[in-house]
């Protein structure tokens, strides 16, 4: 069942599944003391954690009776939506049409062009559009194989201005002062608060709606004053962002759809969750 692939970081290897379209990350941990197999919707692939001592043929076995429920959970994943000419991505919860312009001089890599035609579109709950519907363009200007990473970037920014923002104003409500704001691909949460102060998000919440990416605002500020999920830490939370239970619940239908955009469906293999 299982044909070693290549290597990636130390203890990590790369797995073909006979009868599986997508890859098995293999990962060793000298503190693990059992199996366990879980699904990555970020890195499109499934990850099978082994303790250190454990052979090859203990991980096939294991797998093997668990081969039914990881093929249920794979069929449940969206399907990568990449970042190509075209395509149709949300930003702040709209659909917007990708539109590659090729290298074209302007001011700003990215911006986007609405016309009297264009259909104000939320993806969810409804899903994205229609291919002939007429959306507002996305523009990226470059050359073709370097929009994705542009369009990234700019996605990032705008993700870190919108969570500043939102997070300047949780923290003034609560008398919180947050010492920096980072924004990555975060795989396996959308944000985080370091012991330091320092809150990271991931980039993804660009492309939710607006209120959803102010909960995690708030979820983390409130993390600076309790570092738990606790009856005093939720009051918080409810102090300064009143539609958190709306927000979650988004979170829990919705939010694995946010990783199917940008993805190409060959995850790297030395991403760490």
């Amino acid at each position: 069942m299982l044909k070693r692939l290549k290597l990636g970081r130390a203890g990590t290897t790369e797995i073909a599944i006979n009868g599986l379209d997508v890859p098995l990350v293999l990962r060793r941990n000298a503190r693990a003391r059992r199996f366990s197999l879980q699904v990555s919707e970020a890195r499109r692939s499934a990850v099978l954690t082994v303790p250190a001592y454990s052979s090859l043929a203990d991980a096939q076995q294991f797998l093997s009776r668990h081969m039914d429920w990881l093929r249920e959970r794979l069929d449940g994943l969206c399907d990568p939506v990449p970042f190509a000419d075209g395509a149709v991505i949300p930003l702040r919860g709209l659909a917007h049409r990708l539109n590659f312009v090729g290298p074209v001089r302007r001011r700003g890599v990215v911006w986007i062009e609405d016309s009297d035609e264009a259909r104000i579109a939320p993806v969810w709950p409804d899903g994205l559009t229609d291919a002939d519907d007429v959306l507002p363009l996305l523009n990226v200007a470059g050359e073709g194989e370097h929009a994705p990473r542009r369009l990234l970037d700019w996605l990032k920014r705008q993700a870190h201005d919108d969570l500043k923002l939102r997070v300047d104003i949780h923290a003034k409500r609560l008398g919180l002062s947050p010492k920096r704001i980072s924004v990555r691909d975060q795989n396996t949460r959308w944000g985080s608060c370091s012991s330091t102060g320092t809150l990271s998000f991931s980039w993804r919440l660009i492309l939710a709606p607006p209120f959803v990416l102010d909960y995690l605002a708030a979820h983390e500020v409130a993390h600076l004053e309790e570092m738990n999920h606790g009856p005093q830490f939720w009051a918080l939370v409810a102090r300064t962002m009143p539609r958190q239970g709306e927000a979650r619940d988004w979170l829990h239908e919705h939010g694995s759809h946010l990783h199917a955009f940008g993805a190409d469906g060959a995850p790297p293999l030395d991403q760490e969750d």
